[in-house]
């Protein structure tokens, strides 16, 4: 038929790599969209998804999916400047014309509807809001046979030593890089990591997370952000350069969301498991982030020093902290030490203190996320309104080392390189035997890190 011929043309055209656009850039409720174009295979179109913030999958049809990709076309030539009602009418205009072309037998008022439709969905989906549409939700495990390239890539563009010498601002008891081996690999240029976030896009990635280390020790940081820009972009920080002039230069960069790490309200517990009196200035950072205007998330590393977390939430409530999240310990690098294996809690004792947390946020409007998959069953989470959290590694994301390693995420670094993202080519690394094999225990949702080691297990009691 003629009208597939036409939707094979312009899936041959234009299905060639990931499309995005960001709705509402300066928030709130920023929306970004990366629409992951299906594979052709034998004139066969195959699935498609959008991913939504970097976390909602949504899989579309052949006819939708089109439609997306013209609207997506569209919005962009206003890229970077205000949007009228009058520039709304001729992207509507615009996409209609075009669809009509591919699907001549359909009136341009059913695009335009429709691509109201869609983009208002996207818009609930997004912000958290009531779904008006009825839509197919597909999870990471059904998607899992057809992802080309995780949905996030943290780079660590930082290293834990450089020149031999310990190379950050804090030596956390907790720290899951330090003693690790890639950790400690000579980092890479500015120019050398840009190429990797061209290499990140070319594959379909559509979120970074620079981390490390400590990524603010790099001085081109805010340059390699404002590269990123086509990016959902976040940062992983202990906050202690966060001025604000240099939370002024991450706004200025596009910088999506920031995620500093706050042991607690207590100076001297925070000190004592950061390594350094720092708390002074990762509390200053925390107030000088929130008033750049950037999207803040303060996540802590929960132990047997700070369960007392209602205090610090209280604390991170005043400043006016919106999102927080926390986690169990992640038992690699220095965590496997005595020191810090004899500072975790057990189930019950985690359990304890996720039920006072979260009844604490729900009376005061915070939003938590606990991120440690495994630690407590998935109908505890439930029964708090907690997301149950899931591994990730080789299937939502993976990580890029200081050296260009691509290995199965920032936490698992020893004998764990998959490949180097700047000279073997990624279809060699996602493809690997051993990365096929992380992604396949992924998919599986079992809720269970491979790298936890519970109390004692280290051969330490």
């Amino acid at each position: 038929m003629k009208q597939s011929k036409r939707v094979r043309r312009y899936a041959e055209q234009h299905f060639t790599e990931v499309h995005h656009t960001t709705l509402n850039p300066e928030g709130p409720g920023v929306v970004r969209i990366h629409l992951v174009p299906p594979e052709i295979s034998d004139g066969e179109i195959g699935a498609s998804v959008v991913i939504l913030n970097g976390q909602h999958i949504v899989p579309l049809n052949v006819g939708w999916s089109i439609l997306l990709t013209e609207l997506i076309e569209q919005i962009n030539v206003y890229s970077g400047r205000e949007v009228t009602e009058e520039d709304v009418a001729k992207i509507l205009d615009g996409t209609a014309r075009t669809m009509s072309k591919i699907y001549p037998f359909v009136r341009k008022k059913r695009f335009r509807k429709d691509a109201f439709r869609i983009m208002n969905t996207f818009r609930q989906i997004a912000c958290g809001e009531e779904v008006t549409e009825e839509i197919a939700w597909m999870s990471l495990g059904d998607y899992a046979p057809f992802m080309r390239a995780p949905h996030r890539m943290d780079l660590m563009v930082s290293a834990m030593t450089r020149d031999g010498k310990w190379h950050c601002n804090q030596q956390c008891v907790h720290c899951y890089a330090a003693g690790q081996e890639q950790s400690s690999e000579a980092e890479l240029g500015t120019e050398e990591w840009k190429k990797i976030l061209d290499r990140c896009r070319e594959i379909g990635i559509p979120q970074v997370t620079f981390t490390g280390g400590e990524p603010t020790m790099r001085d081109d940081l805010a340059e390699l952000i404002g590269y990123a820009r086509w990016f959902i972009t976040r940062l992983n920080t202990n906050g202690i350069k966060l001025t604000p002039e240099y939370c002024a230069s991450l706004r200025k960069a596009e910088l999506d969301s920031v995620q500093i790490t706050f042991y607690s309200s207590d100076a001297e517990i925070h000190n004592r498991l950061v390594g350094a009196k720092r708390f002074d200035d990762t509390a200053a950072g925390i107030r000088n982030a929130l008033a750049a205007g950037l999207s803040v998330s303060v996540n802590t590393p929960l132990c047997t020093l700070n369960r007392d977390f209602v205090s610090t939430l209280s604390y991170l409530h005043e400043l006016g902290v919106t999102f927080v999240t926390c986690s169990g310990l992640i038992t690699t690098g220095n965590a496997r030490k005595e020191e810090s294996e004899n500072l975790q809690l057990t189930t019950e004792e985690i359990k304890k203190v996720l039920r006072d947390a979260a009844a604490f946020c729900a009376e005061n409007a915070m939003e938590i996320s606990f991120t440690s998959p495994g630690w407590v069953e998935d109908e505890y989470c439930s029964e708090l309104g907690l997301t149950t959290p899931t591994c990730g590694a080789c299937l939502s994301n993976m990580a890029i080392t200081p050296g260009g390693n691509a290995v199965p995420c920032q936490s698992w670094l020893s004998d764990a390189v998959l490949g180097n993202i700047l000279s073997d080519s990624w279809e060699s690394i996602w493809n690997s035997e051993a990365c096929r094999k992380r992604r396949d225990f992924s998919a599986e949702m079992t809720g269970t890190c491979p790298l936890r080691t519970k109390k004692g297990e280290n051969g330490n009691e």
